[in-house]
């Protein structure tokens, strides 16, 4: 799936509540769903810096496309990174950088964050594009 059809699935998912305490609670359920993250990389070389919260991420090539796996010691918090693991694993490292991440406005997920919060979902959009902008410049070396 394009990151465009994965966001426009969340979008629908979200749209099925209008209450934001059944949106935080899909959060929670999303979180259940990340895969759990090995111990070697739960260390201080892959968290994100700019979160409040412990959020792990890392970062692998394969196929031209980045697969990213990420946890966090707290539970909505691990339901935004799922959410950002959902919409931009699997893709192109080009397609990642081009990616307008509409998604997050659209369930208004930004405006319900605290400013803490917000500003940790903004560092973990920044990590991912960090990586994905490395791969793209190792992938652009080597040929």
């Amino acid at each position: 799936m394009t990151i465009r059809e994965i966001q426009n699935q969340i979008i629908e998912d979200f749209e099925v509540f209008d209450d934001w305490m059944d949106k935080y609670n899909l959060l929670i359920e999303l979180s259940k769903e990340l895969p759990e993250l090995d111990s070697t990389f739960r260390t201080e070389q892959y968290v994100i810096k700019g979160c409040q919260s412990k959020v792990w991420l890392v970062a692998d090539l394969h196929d031209g496309k980045i697969q990213f796996k990420a946890d966090s010691d707290a539970i909505i918090v691990k339901g935004i990174v799922a959410l950002m693991v959902k919409v931009l694993s699997n893709q192109t490292p080009a397609d990642i950088l081009d990616s307008d991440l509409y998604f997050i406005n659209q369930i208004g997920l930004k405006e319900n964050l605290s400013p803490t919060r917000s500003n940790g979902l903004l560092a973990m959009i920044k990590q991912m594009k960090l990586y994905a902008l490395a791969y793209q410049t190792r992938i652009s070396g080597k040929s």
